[in-house]
């Protein structure tokens, strides 16, 4: 630790002398830029003024040239007939007369010279005297007042180190608000969380009847689904103070700090009570303790400990609803998840068709979209996509139509923008061979083959050789409505669909290539699936196996094998056999319906992309 501080105190260090070397150059850059600008302000015609000997000068008076000296101080300005002038300094402590007598000037010469004397005024005798000493002494002045103000910069940063970072959303921030109206779908978890909004609004309604304030709520659910926009919705409808903090804020190199930055944290969300007080992605710091990874004096394991004081310490009558979102449960503390601290845990799914198309709804709002936009088949073409996903996909359709120098959104980019978030971009300079484009077309037109005839797969929505991110190639196939169970037909078709273009390759071509490496390993994960985790295997029944080792995670036991070496060979074996089955049948239906087979292939080839409609008609 101390050697963490002398790091610190070095880096602050070189960090001042960095800034003080700055703001040295800063003023004599600035000392150079007014110079450089008085300098403009000389007249350049102007004629200069020559210095002389008394000798010269004694000379020029000899020749009755000078018209007029001024004496000031020991300074001689001179005068002459012509209108020329020229300096002079004359003796100290000796007259200018006497001083020409001696260089022998006559006296009759010296009388016909104009001499008079012009008195210094005793300001600028002062500042003659005192503007050598000011003038340094006020530039190292500055110099110091800069020093200062520096370091009493770092001493402010040095003292906020602990402070919370939170940022707080005002309860009268009307354009940044946001309310249920917002947030499309999720109604179970809007209905749970209305009772945290009527406690806030009316808290005394609940302490009448003896019930405890909810301490906490925490929302569960995959990335993207809405969990940070579903709370600062209930933010908006209480219309309270909103602190939003994410979990790594409080992870600080120091020890110390993380606690000290939710004891700031919990001061200010106390001060503006009623509120709530939002932590996104508390895993960061609520991970299981007592993993022997960095001992009891961990830095995350103080600043949970801090947390867990704090829902529920020995002050539980404040009016705080702490909210929480995580998209991994399984990996927080148990003391973080006992009644008291979070009361209530809400799960939110990936929205389903109803949702999705609701979603899709609030984000076009604010985009100019074309009379043909069908958004409920929009959302018929995205099972699976969370709202970010929805989210980014109008923002990639509102991008293409603006590339495309359209005025409106078109039913057309939205499609197109769904194959670039799944997919990638169209790789346009990816262009394949002749012969490459054929083996590309057989592929594709296998895997739509198979899952076109199988009864269990999903229809095939559309057929493309055009080469998308890491695809040189695509077939999609997309459920009519959503699926939240799965069976065994299903899962079996599947594999046989996903081996559809390896058939084609190997029965058109009597050869193999590359392109089916990556069906091979989704194949292979889902026969490992079947197996091992949905106990669909009809020799090894209904059991389930777990990894035969499990990597070491924070928070989580080292577990040795699972089974058996002989289990291994037989979860092996039925492993090959689904694989093999799936192959044997995709290779039937390819044989039996080969014509179709290049039907579909010539099309691709001819057209690269084949829409659902047509490959209806080519189906019969």
């Amino acid at each position: 630790m101390k050697f963490k501080k002398a790091n610190n105190n070095k880096n602050n260090n070189d960090s001042h002398s960095r800034s003080l070397v700055k703001n040295i150059a800063l003023i004599l850059l600035l000392f150079f830029v007014m110079a450089s600008v008085f300098s403009l302000f000389e007249d350049p015609n102007a004629k200069k003024v020559e210095d002389i000997t008394l000798t010269e000068l004694a000379v020029r008076i000899s020749e009755e040239k000078v018209k007029e000296i001024v004496i000031e101080g020991d300074n001689l300005d001179i005068e002459l007939k012509d209108g020329v002038k020229e300096r002079s300094l004359k003796e100290k402590d000796t007259s200018l007369p006497e001083t020409l007598r001696n260089l022998g000037v006559s006296e009759e010469k010296i009388n016909k010279v104009n001499i008079s004397v012009k008195r210094e005024s005793e300001f600028s005798k002062l500042m003659g005297s005192l503007l050598p000493f000011l003038i340094p002494l006020l530039f190292l002045g500055l110099i110091l007042w800069m020093m200062l103000g520096q370091a009493q910069k770092a001493n402010v940063s040095a003292m906020s180190f602990g402070r919370s970072t939170a940022r707080l959303l005002k309860p009268g921030e009307k354009k940044r608000r946001t309310t249920f109206k917002d947030v499309a779908g999720v109604k179970e978890a809007k209905e749970e969380l209305e009772e945290i909004i009527d406690f806030l609004k009316n808290p005394k309604k609940f302490t009448d009847m003896g019930a405890r304030v909810p301490r906490g709520v925490l929302l569960l659910g995959p990335p993207g689904c809405g969990k940070t926009l579903l709370a600062k919705a209930v933010a908006g409808e209480a219309d309270v103070p909103f602190f939003n903090v994410s979990g790594s804020e409080f992870v600080e190199m120091f020890v110390g700090v993380g606690a000290s930055r939710v004891r700031d944290l919990f001061k200010n969300a106390k001060k503006n009570a009623p509120s709530i007080l939002f932590i996104d992605e508390i895993d960061a710091v609520g991970r299981h303790r007592g993993t022997g990874m960095g001992g009891g004096h961990d830095e995350r394991e103080q600043t949970l400990n801090q947390i867990l004081v704090e829902m529920d310490g020995f002050d539980t009558t404040t009016n705080v609803i702490v909210m929480a979102a995580t998209n991994r449960p399984d990996v927080l503390d148990p003391a973080l998840l006992r009644p008291g601290r979070f009361d209530r845990r809400i799960v939110l799914d990936n929205p389903d068709i109803g949702d999705r198309e609701a979603i899709l709804n609030i984000h076009i709002k604010s985009k100019p979209m074309a009379k043909n936009a069908d958004i409920r088949r929009v959302a018929e073409r995205t099972p699976g996509f969370s709202g970010a996903d929805l989210a980014n996909l109008v923002n990639e359709a509102a991008i293409k139509a603006t590339r495309d120098g359209k005025k409106v959104v078109s039913q057309e980019d939205i499609l197109a923008s769904i194959e670039k978030v799944m997919l990638g971009p169209e790789r346009k300079s990816h262009i394949l061979s002749e012969k490459e484009k054929k083996i590309a077309a057989y592929h594709e037109a296998g895997h739509a083959l198979v899952g076109h005839i199988l009864p269990h797969c999903d229809p095939v929505q559309k057929v493309s050789i055009i080469s998308r991110g890491k695809a040189a190639g695509y077939t999609l196939s997309l459920p009519i409505e959503d699926k939240h169970l799965h069976s065994r037909s299903e899962f079996v078709d599947d594999l046989a669909m996903f081996l559809g273009g390896y058939a084609a390759e190997k029965m058109v071509f009597n050869d193999l290539t590359t392109g089916a490496s990556n069906d091979l390993e989704r194949a292979a994960k889902l026969a490992h699936q079947l197996v091992t985790k949905f106990g669909m295997s009809e020799k090894l029944g209904p059991i389930t196996f777990g990894n035969r080792t499990e990597t070491i995670f924070l928070g989580k036991e080292f577990h040795e094998q699972r089974y058996s070496e002989k289990v291994a060979a037989e979860i092996d074996v039925e492993i090959e056999k689904f694989i093999t089955d799936a192959c044997q049948t995709a290779e039937k239906v390819l044989t039996e319906n080969r014509g179709k087979l290049d039907k579909i292939a010539e099309a691709l080839i001819k057209k690269e992309t084949i829409e659902r409609e047509e490959f209806e008609k080519l189906m019969g």
